[in-house]
């Protein structure tokens, strides 16, 4: 639902706004193969950092709902961990109060903050809906928060299904249930090789490689290309402005 904040970014490379390839694991031709077998990709969206920037919303909301129901003035972390360290039991009805209460000032903040599609999103998620791939989120964000500040930015319809902090506090697991929805939407089993995460931090890197998925590293949030090529995505981008590029490259 939130993330640290870290040193100042990179200003970003005027030509560098293309897919670097960093893996030859998971070659474009070898996705241009399989577009043309008529086998669909499922692409899996990071939202904060990737798709937008809230302005703070999502952080303020946090803070505020947990003065509220616990009164917690405290740096955000990991939600467990904060009630363990002021050792408030992490009951179903405490973790339900608090998303409750998150939800209802995330609703409020969305509109206070200037928060923002990052560059290119609205034109790629238009060109792909058309597109032989299936749109889809893995995200931290719990469910009613992802859906709260994309119907905010006007892209929540994209998405057909996601795979939420609801599902699993471990990240790492969320791709699993991304899967499972997509057979139950399209009546197949998407192979690990036919999918494509798309985020902004390591933990989506990650998150990929434990899947077994093709990563796609962009540098919109907080940590900058180096870093993130420093975790090894099969490619690393600044942003997602070059979209003819980027659909080339990544054969969506």
């Amino acid at each position: 639902m939130h993330r640290r904040s870290r040193n100042s970014r990179k200003a970003p490379n005027p030509k560098s706004q293309v897919p670097i390839q960093t893996s030859t694991s998971k070659s474009k031709d070898a996705v241009r193969r399989r577009l043309i077998k008529g086998q669909k990709r499922l692409l899996l969206f990071d939202i904060d950092g990737t798709l937008i920037h809230s302005g703070g919303a999502g952080v303020h909301a946090l803070k505020s709902a947990f003065k509220e129901r616990f009164g917690i003035d405290d740096d955000l972390d990991d939600m467990l961990s904060i009630l363990n360290k002021h050792k408030i039991p992490a009951t179903n009805e405490n973790v339900s109060a608090f998303l409750d209460s998150y939800v209802h000032f995330l609703s409020l903040e969305l509109p206070r903050r200037k928060g923002k599609l990052l560059p290119g999103v609205l034109e790629l998620l238009e060109r792909l809906k058309s597109r032989h791939v299936v749109l889809a989120l893995l995200t931290g964000n719990v469910s009613r928060g992802a859906r709260l500040k994309l119907e905010h930015y006007g892209v929540w319809h994209f998405f057909e299904f996601g795979a939420f902090a609801d599902d699993h506090r471990d990240r790492n697991e969320l791709g699993r249930f991304a899967r499972a929805r997509a057979k139950e939407k399209h009546g197949r089993e998407f192979a690990a090789s036919d999918i494509d995460i798309i985020g902004d931090t390591p933990r989506d890197i990650a998150c990929g490689k434990a899947l077994g998925a093709r990563t796609i590293a962009v540098a919109t949030g907080t940590w900058d290309r180096d870093e993130l090529a420093k975790h090894e995505p099969d490619f690393v981008i600044d942003d997602l402005s070059n979209v003819e590029t980027i659909m080339d490259t990544l054969g969506w």
